[in-house]
C-alpha cells in the first residue's frame, strides 16, 4: 500500500509533527482521514506515541471510537495512518459555530454525545487504556449523530491504572495532573466533564489570563454555575464529573448507572458483549523496515459475488470494433495476456462499482464513441502505477456506451 492508492481532497490539520487528511481510496471510492506522521523528525518517545496509536485504534472496533483502517509508511519514511472519517466536524468546531450564533446547544444532542463518549471511554478503560487527551476537539461527529472518541496518540496502556508521565490540554487537565501525581481513569473522567461543561455553556469550565491564575481555579474547582434553561441532570452530573478528590468520581460503568443518566440511555441499543484484546507493542528499533509488523487493513470489501467471473475458454476472443489496430488478430498482447485481461477487467469492477458489461453477439459493428480513452489505456506502458491505469480504464468506462462483439 502507497499514497498512490489514495485522492487527497484537502488537509484537515496540522500538528507539531504530523498533518491529517481527507482522501478518497481509489480502489472502494469511500471518504477516509489519512493522518501523516513525519517519524524522522521525531525522538524515540514520540515515535512511539505515533506507533501506539495504531497499536491502540486497531485493537479496537467500537461505535464509538475512530475506527482504524490501515496503517503503512511511505517513501520518505513516514507512517500513514488511514482511520474512518467523521463527516460532520468534531464538538469544538460544532461550539465555535454556536458562539458565533449565539446560541446553544440542544440539550438532546449534548445528553447523546456525552452518553456515546461514555461508553466508548468504558471500552478504553476495560482494557486499561488512559485517553489523557480527552477534549472537544477529539470529539468527532457523524451527519447520523453518532458521536466517536478519537486521537488516540498520547493514550497509553497501564498495568496497574497508574501512570506517571504527564500530558494532555491545560484547560481540561485534572487537579492530579496539575500537581504531578499518577494520572489514572478518573482523570479522563475530569476531562470528560470540563467537555460535557463546554457544550452546554461553550467555554471550558477553568479559565484564567494565566498558568498561575488556571492552576489556582482547577486545583480549588472553582468555576461558573451553569445558568440558562439547562436541566438539574446536567448540573448533577458536572459536579459528580468535577471533583477535585478523584476517588469521588463515578467510573464510567457507575456513570450509566446514574438514574438521571439512564432515562436519557434507554433509546440506546443494547451493548454487545464484543471483547476486545490489545494487540502487542509495536517495536521501533528499526521502524523504516517493519511495514508488515502493522496491523492488517481493516477496509469493508465488497461481497465477491459481485465481481463478474471472466471465462477462461481459448474459444472467444474479445475486441473492439471499428479499430483495426486493437483488432484480437493485431493485438500485441494476445492469447498469452489473457490472465491480463481478466485480472484488469475484475479490478475495474472492485474500483469502478460500475455496471455490468453487457456483452453483445450477433450485431453489426458500432461507432464507438470517445474512443481515445480506451486507446491511450491500451497504449500505455504495463510499467506504470496500477492507480494510473485505472484511471485511464475508469475515464474510458465513464464515457458514452460502448458495443462490444464477441
Amino acid at each position: 500500500m502507497s499514497l498512490n492508492n489514495f485522492e487527497i481532497l484537502t488537509k484537515l490539520g496540522d500538528g507539531a509533527y504530523s498533518s491529517v487528511y481527507k482522501v478518497r481510496r481509489i480502489a472502494d471510492g469511500n471518504i477516509y482521514a489519512l493522518k501523516k506522521v513525519k517519524m524522522q523528525n521525531l525522538n524515540k518517545k514520540e515515535k512511539k506515541n505515533a506507533l501506539n496509536e495504531v497499536r491502540i485504534l486497531a485493537s479496537i472496533n467500537h461505535p464509538n471510537i475512530i475506527s482504524y483502517k490501515e496503517a503503512f509508511f511511505d517513501d520518505s519514511g513516514s507512517l500513514c495512518l488511514v482511520m474512518e472519517y467523521a463527516d460532520n466536524g468534531d464538538l469544538y468546531q460544532k461550539i465555535v459555530k454556536y458562539q458565533k450564533r449565539g446560541k446553544y446547544l440542544s440539550e438532546k444532542f449534548i445528553w447523546n454525545t456525552f452518553i456515546q463518549i461514555i461508553k466508548g471511554l468504558k471500552t478504553l478503560h476495560e482494557l486499561k487504556i488512559l485517553h489523557r487527551d480527552i477534549k472537544s476537539a477529539n470529539v468527532f461527529l457523524n451527519i447520523d449523530g453518532t458521536a466517536k472518541l478519537g486521537d488516540m496518540n498520547v493514550s497509553k496502556v497501564t498495568k496497574d491504572g497508574l501512570l506517571y508521565t504527564q500530558t494532555g490540554t491545560p484547560y481540561y487537565a485534572s487537579p492530579e495532573v496539575w500537581e504531578d501525581k499518577p494520572y489514572n481513569i478518573k482523570s479522563d473522567i475530569w476531562s470528560l466533564g470540563c467537555v460535557l461543561y463546554e457544550a452546554i455553556t461553550l467555554y471550558p469550565p477553568f479559565r484564567a489570563d494565566d498558568m498561575q491564575g488556571l492552576y489556582d481555579k482547577v486545583i480549588k474547582g472553582e468555576y461558573s454555575l451553569i445558568q440558562g434553561h439547562f436541566s438539574k441532570d446536567l448540573k448533577f452530573i458536572i459536579k459528580k464529573l468535577l471533583q477535585t478528590e478523584s476517588s469521588k468520581r463515578p467510573n464510567c460503568e457507575q456513570i450509566l448507572k446514574i438514574p438521571v443518566v439512564i432515562r436519557h440511555y434507554v433509546n440506546f441499543p443494547n451493548e454487545t458483549n464484543e471483547h476486545f484484546q490489545l494487540l502487542e507493542s509495536i517495536k521501533i528499533k528499526d521502524y523504516e523496515s517493519m511495514s508488515d509488523r502493522l496491523p492488517a487493513p481493516k477496509y469493508i470489501e465488497r461481497n465477491k459475488s459481485e465481481i463478474p467471473e471472466i471465462s477462461d475458454s481459448p474459444s472467444k476472443t474479445y475486441r473492439i470494433e471499428n479499430n483495426k489496430s486493437f483488432a484480437a488478430s493485431n493485438n500485441s498482447y494476445g492469447h498469452n495476456d489473457r490472465k491480463f485481461y481478466k485480472d484488469m477487467i475484475r479490478e475495474s469492477y472492485k474500483a469502478l462499482k460500475i455496471p455490468k458489461i453487457r456483452y453483445i453477439s450477433k450485431q453489426s459493428p458500432q461507432p464507438i464513441r470517445k474512443l481515445k480513452d480506451i486507446e491511450e489505456y491500451f497504449s500505455m506502458p504495463r510499467s506504470l502505477p496500477p492507480s494510473d491505469r485505472l484511471k485511464k480504464l475508469r475515464d474510458a468506462y465513464l464515457s458514452k456506451p460502448i458495443k462490444l462483439i464477441i
